[in-house]
């Protein structure tokens, strides 16, 4: 399929060059421009402008003076937009899963059946958490008459990856939106489309000007200046755990809350008496979603040494199986690489973890067939070796799973609790009460039983370690997160 295949709507979105950015209600052009490309082709499909640190103190500014406004509307008043913003991201599913597919490189069957839906409920949970929430608490104590109250920060400032560009933010700025505060967002430089079209919806919604304001640009430009900006009150980022330090800092020497969603380098561990094909099925469904681009994915797979040989041949086959092209195509299961970047970094880590002295079982290549040459395909891989393998412990973040035997549970949860990160981890075993005590003794923000990467609004997704610290997403304690706790008292 080509670029002439997509809705209507997506071509007429992209024929605007460059694409402006919205600050205060208004769509501001650049002088500066910066290329998007399609990863299946490696083909610039869109130009967008680029912020400097002027537009970015504009676009904090005006959200700072939309504050009190959107601040004193009631949480039912807030939630009309959220909700009428999710009615809209269903209506048009169509377009943003377009967008993200030829944008990041994922099959646009992926993007309907996750990133866009998942997108969209996620503001009617948060409208709905809003109007059920407590926002003024009396505490009963014997001295004084004494109340906390709950209200919004500001302006809540947010940067984002090129991994779930949708989906990311709106679990981002859907609790900071439904508590009160107003928003700037810069999406990631390789992937902003879907956050664009995201805006115009925004407009259609109803939001009042300056209470959502997206600035594209460079992380190193657009990004500095936003987590530097001394009129911030929260800051989300989502990324890597190297530029989430980074950030952490900034904000620690400014006093600012941080959300840092960082890395990963998740645990499978797979029993003796695992349901096989589940297993199987599932752990190479988990790697190739998104073609292992997901902070939270398997990575690490400890498998029990008495099935381990069968487990990595039906692995084997299970990889070699799967279809790659273009999400265009329909029968697409994993698509490219976001970027040739990371492309070749995952091609670097693949060649590193070999010259350490890991097998490379499957893959470990680039797709050269056909018209795949000119995107930035890989071959799912699986290597196998040792825990003191580098690149068994750090993340690849591509479709390359690391295989490793373990012989019983107390060795192999101590091995799995090494490893620096905390985001995410598995157990499959046919014992549900086996499972839930190796899952709680794992340490992670994440312990999942016979599946890999379930989310669910209500159930918490958070981390420790390495992997982020600040909170978690989509929940009622996320909507928390983003409200201050003040108390009134008065002497009885």
């Amino acid at each position: 399929m080509t670029i002439q295949s997509l809705h209507p709507t997506t071509l007429a979105f992209l024929e605007t060059k460059p694409l402006p950015m919205l600050i205060n209600g208004e769509w501001k052009a650049t002088k500066h421009t910066l290329g998007v490309e399609n990863p299946a082709t490696g083909a610039q499909i869109a130009q967008v402008c680029l912020a400097d640190a002027q537009d970015v103190d504009s676009a904090v500014m005006v959200a700072d003076s939309a504050f009190p406004a959107w601040a004193a509307l009631s949480p039912a008043e807030r939630a009309l937009r959220l909700t009428k913003l999710a009615e809209l991201i269903n209506r048009d599913t169509q377009v943003l899963a377009d967008l993200e597919c030829i944008d990041v490189g994922k099959p646009v069957s992926a993007a309907l059946g996750f990133d866009v839906p998942f997108a969209a409920q996620c503001f009617d949970y948060f409208a709905q958490v809003a109007q059920e929430a407590e926002y003024e608490i009396e505490l009963g104590l014997e001295v004084t008459d004494s109340q906390t109250i709950k209200r919004p920060y500001g302006v809540a400032a947010f940067v984002f990856p090129w991994n779930f560009p949708l989906t990311l933010c709106a679990w981002g700025i859907a609790p900071a939106l439904a508590a009160g505060n107003t928003v700037v967002i810069k999406p990631a430089s390789e992937t902003p489309l879907s956050t664009l079209y995201l805006a115009k919806l925004c407009e259609e919604a109803g939001f009042p000007k300056g209470v959502v304001n997206i600035v594209t640009g460079q992380g190193s430009v657009a990004g500095e200046a936003l987590i530097n900006h001394p009129k911030i009150k929260l800051m989300s980022f989502t990324g890597s755990t190297e530029v989430g330090k980074h950030v952490g800092e900034v904000c620690g020497r400014n006093l600012v809350p941080a959300k840092l969603e960082l890395g990963g380098k998740g645990a499978a561990v797979v029993c003796k008496d695992a349901d096989f094909d589940g297993a199987v099925e599932g752990l190479t469904g988990a790697l190739t979603l998104n073609a292992g681009q997901v902070c939270c994915t398997a990575s690490r797979w400890y498998i029990h040494e008495s099935i381990y040989d069968e487990f990595v041949s039906k692995t084997k086959a299970a990889f070699e199986a799967i279809p790659i092209g273009n999400g265009l195509d329909s029968d697409s299961v994993m698509g490219p690489m976001c970027t040739h970047k990371q492309m070749s970094k995952v091609l670097q880590c693949i060649a590193e973890a070999q010259s350490a002295g890991a097998e490379i079982v499957t893959g470990g290549d680039r797709v050269t067939s056909g018209e795949l040459v000119k995107g930035y395909f890989i071959q799912p891989t699986l290597l196998a070796g040792k825990d003191d393998n580098p690149w068994a412990q750090e993340e690849i973040f591509g479709p390359v799973a690391f295989l490793l035997k373990f012989t019983d549970e107390d060795e192999v949860i101590e091995r799995a609790n090494r490893n620096p990160y905390g985001l995410a981890n598995s157990v499959w075993t046919i014992d549900l009460a086996r499972a839930k005590e190796i899952a709680a003794r794992l340490v992670s923000g994440n312990s999942w039983i016979n599946a890999h990467n379930v989310f669910e609004y209500g159930l918490h997704y958070g981390a420790c370690n390495q992997s982020g610290c600040g909170g978690g997403v989509n929940s009622r304690a996320t909507f928390e997160g983003y409200l201050r706790h003040q108390s009134v008292a008065s002497i009885r």
